[in-house]
């Protein structure tokens, strides 16, 4: 028996029983149905001419994307935290390179202030007593601290040369009356003889010329005798108005000169009432007015401190000085207070626009005059000049120049110029040391600085 081909024999086993095999296929149909609810198929594989190529290109292009994705990843993590870092360091380096200063406001003054001021001590009458006349101290009468009157006798000077000098004027005066009379005689005989013709008109007018000489030689003669008397009367030196000694500069048998070089003998003083001079600055001279009170603290008298009136002012601003000078009188009855020393006058005022103070170290001394930093609103620093008034020692009034909402550098540097940028910082209430600051935060640039 031959034997079928392999396909034959296979088709054969698969539909065995069943003629021209339709019922094993029938069969093999609804079983692949079945499984194929059962489990669905997957995709049918590519099986076109182009797969392989596609397969071959796809692969490398996937491996370069994931490696360039994992480069820059690495890179990410490299640039980024050290850009971050060269951003921060730039931005620290600009912030270094601009200074950083302490700022205030001023502080405004209060309106109703006790002004003090140095003041001097001098008598309502002060005068020196010198020589009219030449000649050597007989005696003298009176010493210093003596209480005087008024025409008393305070020394004596003996003038021998004024005395002789007045002998002499009135012998020459006697000369002067005789020679008077005798040409008064001629005249008058000279005249009668002028009646009979027996002299002539020329002759009468000699002798009458004559007469009126001699009157003229006898008026000088007596003047001579009353300015020599007038000499001799300052022999006696006395006081011109009631009142202490509080000098004497000669003795007995001292010469006496009474020219320009001469020196004063004596000096009296009248302490009843005593006059107080003050130089009031300009600033405050306008609220000094004649009629207002002042205490008036001597240091030669301390703890006490009278009361004065202020009775006039100078009228005029001292062009040098700046300053009102002003007189105080102070009533002195029992004399305790003494003239010629140094005093404090103190005054209640109404300033009409208070100053501001700042710490004496936030100013500037320079050729221009005294400054003050000031920071804008852009935070550069400009230089302001002020006038400068009262100085406390650890603070001074600013009277022109500034105002209270000023911001103002402490401590300034020398080398501190208008135009410098500064980072400023408000100095805090709790800070220690001057210029504690009055206002609110430290000036803030614009908002485009800031995003500069």
């Amino acid at each position: 028996m031959n034997t079928p081909p392999n396909g034959t024999a296979q088709h054969s086993s698969r539909h065995d029983g069943a003629p021209d095999g339709k019922p094993a296929r029938e069969k093999e149909g609804h079983r692949q149905e079945k499984d194929s609810h059962a489990h669905p198929k997957s995709p049918a594989p590519d099986t076109s001419p182009n797969f392989a190529d596609r397969h071959r290109t796809g692969m490398p292009l996937g491996k370069l994307a994931i490696g360039l994705l994992v480069v820059l990843g690495i890179a990410a993590l490299v640039l980024i935290p050290r850009l971050h870092h060269n951003k921060e360091l730039k931005k620290s380096t600009q912030e270094m390179a601009v200074p950083t200063v302490t700022v205030i406001h001023p502080t405004v003054g209060a309106q109703k202030v006790t002004l003090t001021l140095p003041a001097n001590v001098q008598a309502f009458y002060d005068a020196p007593i010198y020589a009219r006349t030449n000649g050597y101290l007989k005696k003298w009468y009176v010493d210093i601290g003596t209480p005087v009157k008024q025409g008393q006798l305070l020394a004596e000077i003996e003038t021998p040369e004024v005395d002789q000098q007045l002998l002499q004027a009135r012998a020459s005066r006697d000369q002067a009356v005789a020679n008077l009379a005798l040409a008064k005689t001629s005249a008058d005989r000279w005249v009668g003889l002028l009646k009979s013709n027996a002299v002539s008109q020329q002759e009468v007018d000699e002798k009458t010329g004559d007469l009126a000489a001699r009157q003229a030689d006898l008026a000088a003669a007596q003047a001579n005798v009353g300015r020599l008397e007038s000499m001799q009367s300052f022999q006696k030196l006395v006081s011109p108005f009631d009142g202490i000694v509080t000098a004497r500069q000669t003795d007995v048998g001292a010469l006496i000169d009474s020219t320009s070089a001469g020196r004063a003998l004596f000096r009296v003083a009248q302490i009843g009432t005593l006059r107080v001079y003050v130089m009031v600055p300009e600033a405050y001279s306008s609220s000094i007015t004649p009629g207002m009170q002042a205490q008036v603290a001597l240091a030669s008298s301390p703890g006490q401190a009278p009361t004065g009136q202020v009775v006039s002012t100078a009228g005029s601003i001292d062009p040098t000085a700046r300053t009102l000078l002003t007189e105080i009188q102070v009533p002195n009855p029992d004399g305790k207070f003494m003239p010629g020393g140094y005093a404090q006058a103190h005054f209640d005022i109404v300033l009409p626009h208070p100053p501001l103070i700042v710490p004496a170290n936030t100013l500037l001394f320079r050729t221009e005059g005294s400054q003050v930093g000031i920071v804008n609103g852009d935070h550069d620093i400009e230089l302001k000049k002020v006038h400068i008034g009262r100085d406390f020692g650890t603070t001074v009034e600013i009277t022109e120049g500034l105002s209270p909402d000023d911001w103002i550098v402490l401590n300034p540097s020398d080398s501190l110029a208008a135009g410098i940028k500064v980072n400023p910082q408000e100095k805090k209430a709790d800070d220690k040391g001057q210029g504690q600051s009055q206002g609110g935060a430290a000036p803030k640039a614009d908002q485009k600085q800031d995003q500069k």
